[in-house]
Order: C-alpha cells, then structure tokens, then sequence
C-alpha cells in the first residue's frame, strides 16, 4: 500500500494556543496524522489535558507552559522542544487574541495587546523556528494562523484587522527568505470559528446576523473544520506550496 500524502509519521510539531480551541483540534489532527506534538500555551492544565489525549493516539507530547509575548524565551522554548522531541518540523503558530471595539473607543493599551500577541509573538515565534530549523538542516513547514480579517475590513476590529494583515505579508516575506533552506511558510485564514475566542461576540444576535451576512454556506466552522488545512500545508502534498494564504472562509472572500 502506498503512503499517505498527508502523513506525518516520524514528524514533529509545535502549536501554539494549543490548550483550546483551533490550536488543541490542530495539535490533536497532527497526532492522528503521526506526528508528535510539542503543546505550548499559558495555561497548563488545559495542555496536560490535551497531551493526555495525545498519548492515547499513541504520539508523544511535550507540555511547556509559556507566554509567547515573552519573546526573549521563545528560542529556549524552541530548543526545549526540539530536545525532548527530536527536532522540531512543523510549527503552527496559533496563539491570538481580540479586543473588540468600535474605532472610536480603540485604547492604545487595547491596540498594544493585540498588535504584541497577534503580530509581534507570532513573528518572533516565526524566527525561532525558523532559526531552529535551518540549524536542523531539514527543511520544515511554518503555518500562521491568520483571519479572513486580514483580507477583509470587519467592523469593531481595527486592531486585529491590522495584525492579521501584516501576519499575512509577514508570511510571505519568510516565504521568500527562507524558501532556499526547504522551509515553507504559509497562512491559513479561517471565517468566525465557534470556539470559547469567538463566544462572547457570537451569542450577540445582530453580530451573529451580520458574522453570517456573507457566510455562503450559513453556518459557523467548528475547529475541526480549519485542521484539514493544516494539515495539508504541513503535509508531502503540500510540497510545491509556499508564500500561500489558505482561506477556510464559508466563501466570504467570493465576495
């Protein structure tokens, strides 16, 4: 029998956010995928639950609590994982956050939070995997987790509007640069996502109308719905892909 074009087996990844929601169903598809599964996020409870479930998939998990806004630690953090693991192939840089809010109540402490977790953590998460996996000499893969926000304006979300759009050029630039080392740097840019993220503003009812105003298949993802993307993008059957911004959208971007 020939092999899966989107196994994983004898890989290994990093997730970022991963204790909930996209991150913890992307640890877990990587796992069923064969790969292990370096868990990183602040809270670690929600991540020894999730390499719990790891290990009955039958891959190993490595648990490091961590606030990736702290960018000076995220190369231990790299090599720590990359010790207990192997290496690191994959990184999915996941963690994110939005502070919903009209253009005129915008605080410039609220846009700093974003800008630092969504923008700047994700960039530096980037470069330390990247650094790592050139020192590696294997090549590995780099997906973003970006927005349909970082292509289309939404209202109450100029910040993360902005971070999501620069994470998508980001992308690219690393793309360019890292193309010569076998390191393929892609996004993937999921519609509203019902996750306990999403919950406050979804359970608004004008919101939810107007979340599913341009939403051609009128309903809300799950998390299960964005994995299939990464794991694509992680995968052999992505081997001739980089530079790409992958929309799991519901067909917002049709418009």
């Amino acid at each position: 029998m020939q092999p899966s074009i989107f196994d994983l087996t004898a890989k290994t990844a990093l997730v970022t956010g991963a204790g909930r929601g996209i991150g913890r169903a992307c640890a877990l598809a990587l796992a069923q995928a064969g790969a292990d599964v370096a868990l990183v996020a602040r809270t670690r409870p929600e991540l020894e639950s999730v390499a719990g479930e790891i290990a009955v998939l039958g891959r190993r998990a490595f648990v490091r609590p961590q606030d990736v806004t702290r960018v000076g630690e995220l190369p231990g953090l790299m090599e720590d994982a990359a010790a207990h693991l192997g290496g690191i192939d994959i990184l999915v840089n996941n963690a994110g956050m939005n502070i919903p809010q009209e253009a005129l109540e915008v605080t410039p402490e609220a846009w700093d939070r974003v800008i630092d977790l969504n923008l700047r953590a994700a960039f530096f998460t980037a470069q330390a995997a990247g650094r790592l996996m050139v020192s590696q000499g294997r090549g590995g893969r780099i997906i973003n987790l970006t927005s349909q926000t970082g292509t289309l304006g939404l209202v109450k979300r100029a910040a993360y509007c902005a971070s999501k759009a620069a994470l998508n050029l980001v992308t690219k630039v690393l793309a360019l640069e890292w193309a010569c080392h076998g390191i393929l740097v892609n996004a993937v840019a999921p519609t509203f996502i019902e996750t306990d993220f999403s919950r406050g503003f979804l359970s608004d009812p004008d919101f939810r109308a107007y979340a599913l105003s341009k939403n051609l298949l009128k309903r809300f993802g799950t998390p299960e719905d964005v994995t299939g993307a990464v794991i694509y993008l992680a995968s052999p059957a992505a081997a001739l892909v980089t530079g790409h911004i992958l929309f799991v959208d519901a067909g917002w971007t049709a418009h």
